[in-house]
């Protein structure tokens, strides 16, 4: 009997070794079906009938991770568009269930659903967990379901022999999302590799609410900057929205996806489907309550450029924010009410840079704004387009017999861009900031219609606007930062 036991012994050994590290289903029977037969049909079910064509290279999937009777049908559509020959699968999402301080890897065996196992793509797994950034834990990802829900999608689409990377992440530090995302693409790069940003949107506000908050947020993605993604979910969250609990639970997976997205040449983000919990499933969701879902690629085209993110108004947008302005002032001198909720029109409820001039009879009567996007775009202007009117010290505070005769110009600000000489300086097109590191000033591109030499422009933005000496920008320890500027103002 001893000498039978010693003969298995290695089998058990190889049969115990190839359970260890098995990540076993987990939401099979909860958000999924269990039963193999049926979770495969209606996979097959919920694809579309008409195949979607992508033009370019499809880098990466956003795909929401909610219960297939809510979101799996809206989930199908992104895997529809992909091919089957990936190796690699990166899978980013968030964690509900664990706390995790750095990205949580799962790092090696095999994840399983009722349609089979999948292996760990340990090589990569290893690669990554050499950064600080990055910690095995296979704990984090015991119960949770934001990845698992991603694979039998996976399993039905893709050829057998795919490998996954699990990563879960919930940090919001901007620093360290563009390391993680730097140490993916890394890894990712030379590989037929595919990301997934799994991520549901908008939880639980009215429909109304979430539809107009979640389009902000996906006009945000298509920044394919993760300072600017975080500050539109911050934004919105400071509204202050009835029922409103996050902008998206997996925003800073879509954020590093996003990233990983533009290190490895995708240009663009394509908006496939947008839905939410009561639109999929009416008879068991409210539509007083709703989870927002949103599915889409990124892709990378052969010559396709990837272009600077503005915010588009269209001369009717521009109308709107320029009466918004004026109607701003005149509610404050009467002491009246605004409304203040979110827009219909996703573009005004981005954050926007913005500055907001007065004029009364072709004089100069009041400019206030910032540099950096830290509101809405509605909510900047009426900000400063009050403070323009009632805050900038050197002017008395406009009165209401004066808004007849004044002029509103409303500027929205680029990001600024560090430079190293003058000379780069566009007399007319750029609007240009100088900084010792204590004091600063700002001339937007408009004061170059009253002041045409560099040298003029320059010294008086150092004298009259920062305080400096006039001739402080021809100092190494000066800081010259340039801007574009959309400006419109109210006919005459």
């Amino acid at each position: 009997m001893k000498k039978i036991f010693l003969s298995f012994f290695p089998f058990l050994l190889l049969l115990s070794l190839c359970h260890a590290h098995l990540r076993l289903p987990r939401v099979a029977g909860q958000f999924y079906p269990k039963d193999k037969k049926m979770l495969s049909t209606f996979i097959d079910q919920s694809m579309p009938k008409k195949q979607i064509k992508i033009s370019g290279r499809i880098v990466s999937l956003l795909v929401p991770h909610a219960g297939y009777e809510f979101s799996g049908r809206v989930a199908a559509l992104a895997y529809s568009v992909i091919g089957g020959d990936y190796e690699v699968v990166f899978l980013i999402g968030p964690a509900h269930r664990s706390y995790i301080k750095n990205a949580a890897v799962y790092p090696r065996g095999f994840f399983q659903t009722p349609l089979g196992k999948i292996q760990i793509d340990e090589k990569v797994t290893a690669e990554l967990l050499k950064s600080p950034h990055f910690s095995a834990s296979e704990k984090a990802h015991t119960s949770e379901h934001s990845l698992e829900v991603q694979l039998p999608f996976l399993q039905k689409k893709l050829k057998p022999g795919f490998k996954i990377v699990p990563i879960l992440i919930n940090t919001e530090n901007i620093a360290e999302l563009q390391e993680m995302a730097a140490r993916i693409a890394k890894a990712a790069r030379g590989r037929k590799a595919l990301l997934i940003a799994s991520s549901d949107f908008s939880h639980y506000p009215a429909e109304d609410i979430a539809r107009k908050a979640d389009k902000t947020m996906i006009r945000a993605i298509s920044s394919f900057n993760i300072g600017y993604l975080m500050k539109t979910a911050y934004a919105l969250m400071n509204k202050n929205l009835k029922n409103y609990v996050t902008a998206a639970c997996g925003k800073s997976a879509v954020a590093v996806v996003m990233e990983v997205s533009r290190m490895l040449g995708a240009t663009e983000f394509k908006l496939l489907k947008y839905s939410n919990s009561f639109k999929e499933n009416p008879k068991n969701a409210s539509s007083s309550s709703v989870v927002g879902y949103a599915v889409g690629v990124f892709v990378s085209g052969k010559k396709a450029k990837r272009k600077m993110f503005k915010i588009r108004l269209g001369e009717e947008g521009k109308r709107s924010l320029l009466k918004l302005a004026r109607d701003s002032i005149i509610s404050e001198l009467k002491n009246r009410e605004m409304d203040m909720s979110l827009s219909d029109n996703p573009e005004f409820n981005l954050p926007a840079a913005v500055f907001v001039t007065l004029e009364k009879n072709g004089n100069l009567r009041g400019c206030i704004g910032t540099t950096v996007e830290h509101m809405a775009l509605k909510d900047s202007v009426v900000a400063y387009a009050r403070a323009a009117a009632f805050s900038d010290s050197r002017f008395i505070p406009v009165k209401l017999k004066e808004m007849d005769d004044i002029e509103i110009e409303i500027s929205i600000l680029s990001a600024l861009c560090k430079i190293t000489s003058y000379k780069e300086i566009v007399p007319g097109k750029h609007g240009v900031v100088v900084s010792d590191g204590k004091k600063s000033g700002l001339f937007l591109p408009q004061v170059w219609e009253k002041i045409k030499g560099k040298e003029d422009f320059l010294s008086e933005l150092c004298s009259q606007k920062a305080g400096l000496p006039p001739d402080c920008w021809k100092n190494k320890g000066t800081n010259l930062y340039i801007f574009t500027v959309d400006s419109f103002k109210e006919p005459r």
